[in-house]
């Protein structure tokens, strides 16, 4: 593979009580344990929200590009991604993924199709691909 951009990140502080920090000062956020997890919640983020927002952004990315190429107006459309955390049953945690695809005014079987070829494009569901449970759902 041919990298063509990367992006770094670094994180200070207590890990999820702390901050993280992008190279170039662009994203700069104080992070907190969510309540469910036993933390305090409140305005800060977490890291399954940051990946959440990066995989539908992404996800959203590759969606569009497979509509293109099947001449498919998706005007309208929204991803959602849903990441949740959890024990794995082997000491350590995982993390499961619900990604819900609207795309208003597309038949659902064409929807079905964009979706699942919108998931073999993304590089986030490559990147996750039989380590993560992945629901693809089209609203």
């Amino acid at each position: 593979m041919t990298v063509l951009y990367t992006a770094e990140a670094t994180a200070t502080g207590a890990g999820r009580d702390g901050r993280t920090q992008s190279s170039d000062g662009v994203l700069d956020l104080d992070l907190a344990v969510p309540k469910e997890l036993g933390g305090p919640g409140g305005a800060a983020t977490n890291p399954e929200q940051l990946f959440a927002a990066g995989y539908a952004a992404c996800f959203h990315s590759a969606l569009q590009l497979v509509a293109r190429r099947a001449k498919v107006d998706i005007t309208g459309s929204r991803v959602t991604a849903q990441v949740g955390i959890g024990p794995n049953g082997t000491g350590g945690y995982g993390l499961s993924v619900g990604m819900v695809v609207d795309l208003p005014g597309v038949p659902e079987e064409q929807a079905r199709e964009l979706t699942a070829a919108a998931d073999e494009v993304c590089p986030y569901s490559n990147a996750v691909r039989g380590n993560v449970d992945i629901d693809l759902r089209v609203a």
